[in-house]
């Protein structure tokens, strides 16, 4: 299991190196509370609310909201239908605002001994106030869970990487090809029901301007509470 998160992490790693002489660094706290269940039948529903402290994590930097409702056609596959509303603080001038529709598949890849993997793609369609057009990108996450103990609720070292690819770009900005790549290592730890929180460590690295990088380096925390 460790090889394989190695692996992950190594070709992250090996995509930003080029451009590491560029790169700026920024310290952040990331959190996302989580409410999902089911509404009836095989029609599920998640809402997200994610606040993202950046600049040191001296400041807001941006506000998402996502709900969506989702099919489960299989106990391993769900498809989503889900929209976005991103807000990011502008100071001296009205807050920029960007508006998303998004259609999502989560695949519930199986086990590889007792590491879980999971894989999540999604596209999105992105208008934003402060320009026309719309920028469609598509993004590609694989998550690795491994229990580090035999019982059904026990806590769970946790690793995913995320890359982000621009299909087409708008007068207000987004781009065609590679965006950004995340990666996370942390824990998971179960609470009360089905519910968990995770912890850990999450690198942001995004092409900039200029042939340039941004690199965050944000803590992570993320409730999940399941119905």
């Amino acid at each position: 299991m460790y090889r394989l998160l190695s692996v992950c992490l190594l070709s992250c790693t090996t995509i930003v190196a080029p451009a590491a002489a560029q790169t700026s660094h920024d310290e952040a706290l990331w959190v996302n509370g989580t409410v999902m269940g089911r509404v009836q039948g095989p029609v599920v529903f998640f809402a997200e609310v994610q606040p993202r402290v950046g600049d040191g994590v001296s400041r807001l930097s941006q506000l998402l909201l996502r709900p969506a409702v989702g099919v489960e056609l299989s106990k391993h596959v769900t498809v989503y239908q889900g929209y976005a509303h991103v807000i990011d603080p502008v100071e001296n001038g009205p807050d920029r605002r960007e508006n998303r529709l998004f259609q999502q598949v989560t695949w519930n890849v199986g086990k590889i001994g007792r590491l879980e993997v999971q894989s999540r793609t999604r596209l999105e369609e992105r208008w934003r106030s402060d320009g026309n057009g719309m920028a469609l990108r598509a993004r590609q996450m694989m998550r690795f869970e491994y229990p580090l103990a035999p019982d059904a609720r026990r806590v769970a070292a946790l690793a995913s990487v995320e890359g982000f690819v621009g299909l087409k770009s708008a007068d207000w900005g987004g781009v065609n090809g590679f965006d950004q790549v995340r990666t996370f290592i942390g824990v998971e730890v179960p609470l009360a029901g089905a519910s968990t929180v995770e912890a850990g460590y999450l690198n942001q690295t995004r092409d900039a301007p200029g042939r340039r990088v941004d690199m965050v380096h944000a803590a992570s925390l993320s409730l999940f509470i399941r119905l």
